[in-house]
Formats: C-alpha cells, structure tokens, sequence
C-alpha cells in the first residue's frame, strides 16, 4: 500500500465518521471561551479518574469548575496556570460530588488518553472561540 493510498483510506474512514450536517447557528449557539485554570484536585468519587478545575474566564462569566478525565497526562501542579479551551453555556452536570459548570474540551491521542485543546499563544481570559 502507498502512502498516497493510506492517506485516501484515512481520510475516506474519517469522513464516513463525520456526524450530520448542522445549520451554522447550532455551531454560533455554543459559547466557547479561553480560561486559566486556577485550582486543580483530584475529584476521588468520580467512577473514572479525574480532576475539579476551576477555571477563571474573566469578566463576565468569572469563575466555573469543571471535572475533567485529564489524570492519564496530567498532574494538578502542571495544569494550574494553563489556559484551556471550555464551552460555558451547557447546564450544568453533577459529576460525582461536584457541579460541572463547563466542558472542558480536549482530543484524544492515539492511546485514547484526553490531551487539552490550548491556545498556542496566551490570550485575555475570557475571548470567545470562533
């Protein structure tokens, strides 16, 4: 098999995979924004490892926490500081003992371990993703 021949297979497999079509405004609908985690621990009653974040979207949204199934690459001293991407305007969810204010969004690797979605450069807390 080419290389040319896998890359046309993979990208065939991932488009079969690519969920229906939506209207743009499901996509404007969803309020996505950069915060600064500013406390991490460990959330020990969830059924899956993971972590309490609370992360400080600046004005107006403030501060949300989130449970995150982020304990496979990360450790709570590394991930404090960091900016990550989150939708802010789901419901709430109960997560275990914990209101899960925000979805944190990440992607898997290859291993299917949860790697955060990070801007590149630092950005104001708070700027929505578009």
């Amino acid at each position: 098999m080419t290389a040319t021949t896998t890359a046309t297979t993979t990208a065939t497999a991932m488009r079969a995979a690519i969920k229906d079509e939506v209207d743009f405004s499901a996509f404007s609908a969803l309020d996505m924004r950069i915060g600064r985690v500013v406390s991490c621990k460990p959330l020990v009653e969830a059924r899956k490892p993971a972590y309490v974040l609370t992360i400080d979207f600046g004005a107006p949204v403030g501060l949300l926490q989130s449970s995150a199934q982020i304990t496979a690459l990360y450790e709570c001293e590394n991930v404090v500081g960091s900016q990550v991407v989150a939708v802010v305007n789901f419901p709430a969810k109960r997560i275990a003992s914990v209101e899960s204010q925000c979805l944190v969004l990440g992607v898997p690797n290859e291993a299917g371990e949860v790697v955060l979605l990070r801007p590149e450069s630092l950005v104001p807390e708070g700027v929505r993703v578009f």
